[in-house]
Order: structure tokens, then sequence, then C-alpha cells
């Protein structure tokens, strides 16, 4: 295998306690690795005048994968092309509980969801507005019976689902399925939308998956509301396999997912496209546990897990997760949000004896 390029943002406030320890926990794997740190944000401000570097911007086009750390508002302009300047349309959410994870359910063993969010449409291509705007177009509300302009002062904001990004991310999200059955997993999608209600836009995206269907005939799929996916969801995790959904609904309910695990601080993600991708933890930057040494670092070292996996290190990546798995089995090194005492820096030392175990 060729040496891989991996781009590190570090993200700010407390992210950079957990993404530097995941580095050194991947160095001791002894990977054909070589990690570039583009300054981004509020470092690349400080360092080169700019929160987007053209350096940084080179680091990210020639390398094979990024690990990015939480980041705040300075590094929008980093996130927004990682997203829509690469395309990484398809997010991946995996919400599967390890024994030792401290979920809020009495009975969380069997939880092995992998949630797929599409990653650039829905109300998140930014267009809003003030409906005084949209009266040249004299659109009609289905619902009030009336002109939208009738209804007097307010906003809007569009929500856009295309063909081209319904199929892609439902391919996607199949193919998922297909893998995950042929290791063992039920093979089951599940495609939720509010198509009862919104029947053009996500009538669109269910018609695809059901369109789709035909070509997976390995894979079964369901199709439910997002309000009846919800009830199940939470009375009944351990049911779903892998899940896709437009942007909005995605967002919200992936968090909802890792909350049945044991939080945010377990949540790992990948977002890919057709030719690259990026991988990040699911939480915040955190910054009350800013300098204090206590972040919990297993998002940010399981979305490493996803990295090597994507780059085609599969023994690392199962080795690596079998090593967090064995930390949490033991009990005697977890943050402070898992119920532990023990530092970040004593969680990764300890996932790396594992490792050398």
């Amino acid at each position: 295998m060729a040496r891989k390029r991996v781009a590190v943002i570090a993200g700010e406030d407390a992210s950079p306690e957990a993404v530097h320890p995941t580095i050194e926990i991947l160095h001791a794997l002894a990977l054909d690795i070589d990690f570039a740190l583009p300054a981004v944000g509020a470092e690349g401000l400080r360092t080169c005048g700019d929160l987007f570097p053209a350096g940084a911007r080179k680091s990210i086009d020639e390398a094979d994968a990024v690990l990015f750390g939480a980041a705040s508002a300075a590094a929008i302009p980093a996130l927004f092309y990682l997203r829509w300047g690469r395309q990484t349309y398809a997010n991946l959410r995996p919400a599967r509980w390890i024994p030792g994870f401290q979920s809020p359910l009495a009975d969380p063993e069997g939880i092995d969801i992998a949630l797929v969010r599409e990653n650039l449409e829905d109300v998140y291509a930014g267009v809003e507005g003030d409906l005084a705007q949209l009266a040249p177009l004299d659109l009609q509300s289905l619902t009030w019976g009336r002109p939208l302009a009738a209804l007097g002062p307010g906003t809007f904001a569009l929500k856009v689902i295309t063909e081209r990004g319904a199929e892609r991310v439902l391919r996607f999200a199949f193919a998922l399925a297909q893998r995950r059955k042929r290791a063992g997993r039920p093979g089951r999608l599940t495609c939720t939308q509010k198509h009862n209600m919104l029947f053009v836009s996500d009538g669109l995206f269910r018609r695809t998956a059901e369109r789709l269907a035909t070509e997976f005939a390995d894979v079964d799929l369901e199709v439910l509301i997002i309000d009846d996916f919800a009830h199940r969801l939470v009375r009944r995790p351990q049911d779903f396999d892998v899940v896709v959904m437009p942007n909005l609904y995605g967002d919200i309910l992936s968090d909802a997912a890792a909350g049945l695990i044991g939080g945010l601080g377990l949540a790992p993600s990948g977002c890919y496209g057709d030719s690259f991708a990026y991988f990040e933890p699911c939480h915040g930057t955190a910054p009350d546990l800013a300098g204090k040494n206590c972040i919990n670092p297993t998002a940010t070292i399981l979305s490493a897990v996803m990295m090597l996996e994507h780059l085609g290190y599969d023994a690392a990546a199962r080795a690596l997760d079998a090593a967090v798995a064995a930390v949490y089995g033991a009990g005697r090194w977890l943050t402070p949000d898992q119920g532990g005492a023990a530092s970040t820096t004593e969680f990764c030392r300890a996932v790396t004896d594992m490792i050398r175990m």
C-alpha cells in the first residue's frame, strides 16, 4: 500500500486535547501515514493573517483524508470547504453501544445504528429571507389556503432536495447496508422523511429510495415517516441497522441517537464524497473543559478508526476499535462524563497500552 497523507485540523478550545493524543495513538500503530497540521481558524489568523490560508487548502487537497477536530466559528471557512467545496455529501454517524458506555437506557445492548445524513442540501442550502421577497411569485399556501403574501411580515427558509443529491446519498446508504449484511448485520435500510406533508420535496427522497430498492434487491428497505422513526428510535433502537434521511432530520436525530449510547463524547462521524472524505467527532469544542485535560477523546479516536477503514488500514482499524472497547470494558480509565475520574491523557495512554498488549 502506498504511503498515505492525512491533514489534521485540531480545532479550538478543548478539541486539541483530544486530537493530538489521538495522533500519538495512531503513531503507535506504526502505519505508513504522514500527518500535516495546517493552520486553520484562529491559528491561521494568528500565523498567516487568514482564517483559511491557501497553504491549509493545499494541504487538504493533497491529503488522502482529513481528521477534523471540533471547531468554532473561526474554522467555518475550512469546514465549508470540506463539505461544500469537496462535495462530501454523505455524513455517516454511527451510534454503537460498547459495554462500559454510560447509556441512559436500562438495556442498550445491541444498539448498532449507522445513520446516514445527506450532508449538503435541504435547508442547509442557506437560502433564507423576508417573505416579501416571494411576493412576485404569487405562491399559494396549501395548508393556509391563501397566498403567502397575505400572511403579513415574516421570513422563509428554502428546503432543497435535488434528484442528484437524493440519489447519491441513497446509493451510499444502500451500499453500506450491503457491506454490513456481508459482515453479519441485517442488511436493512430505513429511509425516513416527512413525505406525508412534504409531498414534493421529501416525496422525491422517498420515491428515489423505492426506485433504487429494485437495484439493491438484497437490501430490505422500509420507509418511515420521520416522527414515527423518532418514536421507534427511543423505544427500540436495536431494531435499526442503516438509516438514511435528509439533512435537517439527520442533524437532529443523529445527536439523539448518540444520546442513547451515552452522549456525544462517544459519537464519531465521517463525511464522504466521491473522491474525498474527512472525519470528525460529533461534539462541540467544549470551551468549559479547555485546559483541564478531561475531555473524552473517544469520539475523536473512533473517528480515526473510521478514517483508517477509509484509507484501507482495516487491521489497524480493528485493533484500535478493540483497544477502545477493552478500555471501556476494564472501566478503570474512564473520563468524568462516563462516570470515571481519569484524565484525557490517562485514557489515551490506556488505549495505547491495549494496542501493545
